[in-house]
């Protein structure tokens, strides 16, 4: 009697959560995508802004709440956005990918509706067709904890968000042809804070207050090394994720990650207060690129004086891994619900299957392409969840992916991998080459288990951290390196894994991950509990008009 209790009061839970989704509070906004001439590094240039702003609005939410986008795409060109690191739960019709999704067209507009379930933390949007977030269109995205759920520290005076990338003179257009005809991207022509130049952004500090620093690397190639003169970082939290609170003086932030950092402003009994530069410079480069921004406190002269803080060398790949290591989760506190993040026992959860991503070059008629597991990826003429809703033939073929690397000549070829709902998957990302990797899962988290120099194998579990790894949607993989993930397969629907470096997605090294359960092939079969159905503002395209 006593377990028929247990189940009742479980089942009685369950549907009190449902029901307050079903109930959860609604975040709108109206978006206008459109061009503006802006000068930036010296330069004019075309620029993707979002109601008049570059960077665009802050998308503000709390964990559970329904975001409402509607998008007006004022642009020359289709246009999707994208939710980086948003987990979108059951609902990949609203992940504003390729993949997924058929564009918004010129003069249209789009409302995109999806829920952040069970979810906290920093991250940030941008588009994701055409090479348009060089042009900019992205902004970032705050995720708050619920009023009941504690935060594990003190609450900070003021939250600023700071987007570092790189930044190139070309228009976008004139970047994609570049690519179209077979070479690569040019040397960026700078770094900007928040869609500025050196010395454009500043950020105002009160002695002996906190601040939450949202920092995102919203750029198209380049590893950033963020730091701040004469101030330590507290990192606290990752993608979501809380972590084990550690002091920085430097933090290496790869293409598409994100982090929360708490600074503590300067006192001065005599109150005499100065400016302080931040910094982000390149990474692993054979040159110099960096940006500045600035910190004032009240009646500060307006240059900063002092040393600039040290930088690691360009090339010092072990201080990056040693950091990246060192980044672990806090198992003792809750996130998104009040239940202690270690609660999850990863490390005990049977591996269902292994797949290994081997990332590399191709020339298909002279021209460069980017491979994983020997395949390039090319789009169909209609995106692969409607491919697989209207169950459309000859597009998505079963077993046609190798999920291990090949020597079989490469090609170009659409890839998928079929994945069994709820499965616990092992992946290792291996990269053979020179170049530092950054990879990306839509719709998941993922622990970052290990990582490695050379090839990897089977020798190589025994050293995973199967107890506190950091949970996470973007992990790079250093030259010559691999780096090892687990994943729960518990969010259903067609799944974009890319390389965030702009040119190596823009050339194909992406796949998709169809997650379904069993006896699902059918989506009339699949129930509303594990995917949300179709939208009715669906548009159409391809095939399916």
């Amino acid at each position: 009697m006593r377990h028929v209790f247990v189940e009742v009061v479980v089942l009685i839970s369950l549907v009190i959560l449902e029901l307050s989704y079903a109930f959860a509070p609604i975040v709108s906004y109206q978006w206008v995508v459109s061009y503006s001439q802006r000068f930036i590094l010296g330069s004019n240039k075309q620029v993707i802004v979002i109601n008049d702003m570059f960077p665009g609005p802050i998308l503000n939410a709390t964990a559970n709440d329904i975001i409402i986008v509607n998008i007006f795409n004022n642009l020359h060109e289709p246009f999707l956005m994208t939710w980086n690191g948003l987990r979108l739960r059951k609902n990949s019709w609203q992940d504003g990918v390729r993949g997924t999704n058929c564009p918004i067209l010129p003069g249209t507009n789009w409302t995109y509706r999806f829920q952040v379930k069970d979810q906290i933390g920093s991250y940030f949007y941008f588009p994701s067709l055409l090479l348009q977030k060089s042009a900019g269109g992205y902004g970032a995205i705050r995720i708050y904890t619920p009023e009941l759920v504690p935060v594990p520290f003190p609450k900070p005076d003021e939250e600023y968000d700071i987007l570092i990338g790189d930044w190139f003179y070309a228009d976008h257009t004139v970047m994609r042809a570049f690519l179209d005809t077979g070479h690569s991207l040019p040397k960026p022509n700078g770094i900007l804070f928040n869609g500025r130049g050196p010395e454009e952004t500043f950020f105002a500090f009160e002695p002996g207050k906190t601040y939450r620093l949202r920092i995102s690397n919203v750029g198209l190639k380049t590893c950033l090394n963020f730091r701040i003169q004469d101030h330590d970082m507290l990192l606290v939290e990752t993608e979501g994720t809380y972590v084990q609170k550690r002091v920085y003086s430097s933090l290496d932030i790869h293409v598409g990650q994100s982090y929360s950092v708490l600074v503590t402003a300067k006192t001065d009994p005599v109150g005499i207060y100065r400016s302080y530069y931040i910094y982000a410079t390149a990474r692993f480069t054979d040159f110099y690129l960096g940006g500045r921004a600035l910190i004032r406190y009240p009646n500060s002269p307006l240059d900063p004086v002092g040393p600039d803080p040290l930088a690691p060398g360009s090339w010092d790949y072990a201080s990056s891994v040693e950091q990246a290591l060192s980044i672990r989760m806090d198992l003792n506190v809750g996130a998104a619900r009040s239940n202690p993040q270690g609660s999850y026992h990863y490390g005990r959860i049977n591996v269902t299957r292994t797949i290994i991503l081997h990332n590399d070059v191709m020339l298909s008629s002279g021209k460069l392409r980017y491979t994983i597991n020997g395949v390039s990826f090319v789009y169909p003429d209609t995106p692969l969840k409607l491919v697989d809703h209207f169950q459309l033939n000859d597009t998505i073929i079963p077993d046609m992916f190798p999920v291990y690397p090949s020597n079989k000549t490469p090609s170009l070829r659409t890839s998928v991998v079929d994945i069994h709902y709820k499965d616990f998957v092992h992946i290792v990302f291996q990269n053979p080459l020179f170049e530092l990797e950054s990879y990306h899962i839509d719709g998941y988290n993922f622990f970052v288990v290990g990582y490695g120099f050379g090839a990897w194998s089977e020798s190589k579990r025994a050293g995973y951290n199967l107890v506190d790894a950091v949970s996470r949607s973007t992990i790079q993989v250093y030259p010559y390196s691999w780096a090892a993930i687990l994943i729960a397969m518990d969010n259903q629907g067609m799944w974009n894994v890319r390389s965030q470096k702009a040119e190596q997605w823009y050339l194909g090294q992406e796949l998709y991950m169809r997650v379904k359960g069993e006896g699902q092939e059918n989506p009339s079969n699949i129930p509303v509990r594990d995917e949300n159905p179709i939208p009715e503002n669906v548009i159409r395209c391809g095939r399916v008009l």
